[in-house]
């Protein structure tokens, strides 16, 4: 028996990995609305944490011929994550970690104040550091190549962004693997200059389609055909922001190993797990033909590729490694997925719902996080048996610090 089911739909096929997991109406309205588009190539992949998102679900995986939706990739272009394992152990730590987490606050940006205005306590204040300084003047030709044609695409914060967390569900974390070991993971993309990129774009696309009468089943479906000039800016702009973005975690997680550095100057070595998008669009061959590949909350999971997939606050956390399924075009889930609205989990849980789930990890535990509590995911244990043809798990992490934005 294949793990998937094969959903009903008016287009192409979907094939969801969604045993044992929900799947909200609303989604599975928009993964029919996708399958209807004449340019999906075979089917349309879903994972197991899907849920409702902007045009497409999070949680899905759009093979292409011949056309881009902007709206698909999404606005947090190059959404990814970074692991790292240290030679820090269990025992090293202290009782209370509450000093190790305001350490780390205070060496990574985080949060968002002042509307993003000058004072935004989640960007570099000061000069930002030479390690994204070194990376902004390797990124800086490619984004003044974007903005020269595209000027209302720009952001004043591209360089002051690099190497800061963001908010929502974008975190850094300290975790224990099954043998002790303390490993470093966080989880962000390309900040603001790449959710201006994406709105930007994202309308120009609704422009052209309303300019050549196309009618969508939504409009948040609106594509740039290949060969256009459309699309060949937007390919620019979204390559850019996935640069940014996978440069954006390396600067984070060198400033979070720097201070922990500073606490075990003589027990630190790393390896690197993997750094890796879960929203992005590449080219890939499938099924025989080349096509544009966009995974809106998915991961890549090629045959022995590394990958993470996070739980929430309080829950527990996987380094994967992808068994090359062909049918979910070599994909896995990219975390848990969101079980509610955020709205939804403020009015349904308390403070004391919220410390309850999140005893024993060192945290925000306050009404501001309530929207990120673990009880508005679904159940990972759920979502990682539901794509066990996917993925194995190589290491299971169990968080001990976790800093939001």
């Amino acid at each position: 028996m294949s793990g998937y089911e094969v959903l009903d739909s008016p287009g192409a096929p979907i094939k969801a990995w969604t045993r044992g997991v929900p799947l909200e109406g609303a989604a599975l309205q928009q993964l029919r609305n996708v399958a209807s588009l004449p340019f999906i190539h075979s089917h349309v992949a879903v994972m197991p944490d899907v849920h409702w998102g902007m045009g497409a679900t999070v949680g899905s995986v759009i093979p292409t011929v011949g056309a881009i939706i902007p709206a698909a990739v999404g606005v947090d272009i190059g959404c990814g994550m970074m692991a790292v394992r240290t030679s820090i152990r269990a025992e090293h730590l202290p009782d209370n970690l509450a000093g190790v987490r305001s350490r780390i606050e205070a060496a990574v940006p985080h949060g968002r104040t002042d509307n993003g205005g000058r004072n935004d306590k989640g960007a570099w204040l000061d000069d930002p550091p030479a390690s994204a300084q070194a990376k902004w003047a390797e990124l800086e030709a490619g984004y003044k190549a974007v903005i020269e044609k595209h000027p209302k695409a720009a952001h004043p914060r591209g360089a002051g962004h690099l190497g800061t967390l963001g908010t929502g569900n974008h975190f850094v974390e300290l975790c224990l693997d099954e043998a002790g070991a303390v490993w470093v993971m966080l989880h962000s993309g390309s900040r603001g200059v790449g959710n201006k990129f994406g709105s930007y774009f994202i309308e120009r696309a609704k422009h052209e389609m309303r300019r050549w009468f196309v009618n969508l089943p939504d409009a948040d479906l609106a594509y740039f055909p290949e060969g256009t000039e459309g699309f060949v800016d937007y390919i620019r702009a979204v390559s850019w922001a996935q640069k940014y973005a996978f440069a954006n975690r390396e600067v984070m997680m060198e400033s979070v190993l720097g201070v922990l550095r500073e606490e075990w100057p003589d027990l630190f070595t790393t390896e690197t797990a993997v750094n890796c998008h879960h929203n992005y669009v590449t080219r890939e061959k499938h099924f025989g033909k080349d096509v544009f590949v966009t995974r809106k909350g998915a991961v890549r999971a090629g045959e022995g590729e590394l990958g993470i997939i996070p739980g929430s606050m309080g829950a527990r956390s996987f380094i994967v490694r992808g068994k090359g399924d062909r049918d979910s075009f070599c994909t896995c889930s990219h975390g848990a997925g969101r079980a509610m609205s955020r709205a939804e989990a403020k009015r349904r849980f308390t403070v004391e719902d919220h410390v309850r789930a999140t005893e024993g990890v060192e945290c925000r535990k306050d009404a501001e996080v309530i929207d990120e509590t673990p009880m508005a995911y679904k159940d990972i244990d759920a979502v990682m048996a539901a794509q066990a043809d996917l993925v194995e798990v190589v290491h299971t992490l169990r968080q001990v610090v976790c800093v939001k934005g």
